[in-house]
């Protein structure tokens, strides 16, 4: 049951952070300059939590996290640009789609869940999926950023299986190693576009905040890899879209179509049969 609950906290965390890094964003230029602080937040916090640790990492397996970091961050890229150009409580369950690809991968190297837990991640792939039909003046249509929405699924689907391997050695140095090569990557679009990455202080401040919360993500995704079927955990950490469509209804007071709330009830649903 831990790695199942350390999943489920690891979508909370992601939930939260990725309603209000693309909120902010909305607001700004360009979304580098708050993707480019989150990172420098996330890595501050993880230096300070190994530093205390005070043990080194326990193999050179923790570099799979290298890998993850290039899936996350094209995952968080195109995740980011479709808050912005579309609905959040669109672009959020679809990108939770993400999941079936750790699903395949679970099962393909040898996951075996039980019927009951092979039926709530039906329950929850189909439950995100829903969110990708907007109804819109008596017909129904593809939502907008539904394109990107798709983009950050591939990317997501792709940092968990690296970042599963990684964090199942030891999750704090898999966190960092992924966190610095974040960093290192925004750093390298930033420079490239020789963009300026100049906030006001209090905007700094939110950016870092944020970094840490789904850095937050990261280590509780980690270390539910240590003991957790990749099939299941994978699963349940990709259920954070509930949380920011239910941010976004209530803080925003975005229409949520019935699709969407059945979709949400279905992925509920999900999580149950999971985690019997």
């Amino acid at each position: 049951m831990t790695p199942l609950l350390l999943a489920l906290g690891a979508s909370l965390a992601w939930g939260v952070s990725d309603f209000v890094g693309p909120l902010v964003s909305r607001a700004l230029d360009s979304m580098l300059p708050f993707l480019f602080w989150g990172q420098v937040g996330g890595v501050l916090a993880l230096v300070i939590a190994v530093a205390v640790r005070g043990t080194g990492p326990a193999g050179w397996g923790v570099l799979y996290a290298v890998a993850a970091a290039f899936g996350g961050m094209l995952g968080l890229f195109a995740y980011y640009r479709g808050m912005i150009t579309g609905s959040m409580s669109v672009v959020a369950p679809i990108a939770g789609v993400s999941a079936v690809v750790p699903v395949i991968f679970g099962i393909a190297t040898g996951d075996s869940p039980r019927p009951a837990q092979v039926a709530g991640i039906g329950c929850a792939l189909a439950g995100v999926g829903l969110a990708s039909i907007e109804h819109q003046e008596g017909r129904r249509r593809i939502a907008a950023g539904v394109g990107l929405a798709l983009l950050a699924a591939c990317g997501f689907g792709f940092y968990f299986p690296w970042m599963h391997a990684a964090g199942k050695l030891d999750f704090w140095w898999a966190s960092l190693v992924f966190r610095t090569t974040s960093l290192l990557l925004v750093g390298g679009i930033v420079a490239s576009r020789r963009s300026s990455v100049r906030l006001r202080p209090q905007l700094v401040l939110v950016a870092g905040v944020v970094g840490i919360g789904d850095t937050v993500g990261n280590v509780l995704f980690a270390a539910s890899s240590g003991h957790g079927l990749i099939s299941l955990t994978a699963v349940l950490a990709s259920l954070y879209p509930v949380v920011t469509v239910l941010l976004a209804a209530s803080v925003l007071h975005e229409r949520v179509a019935a699709l969407q709330r059945a979709g949400i009830v279905l992925t509920l649903a999900g999580v149950v049969l999971i985690s019997v």
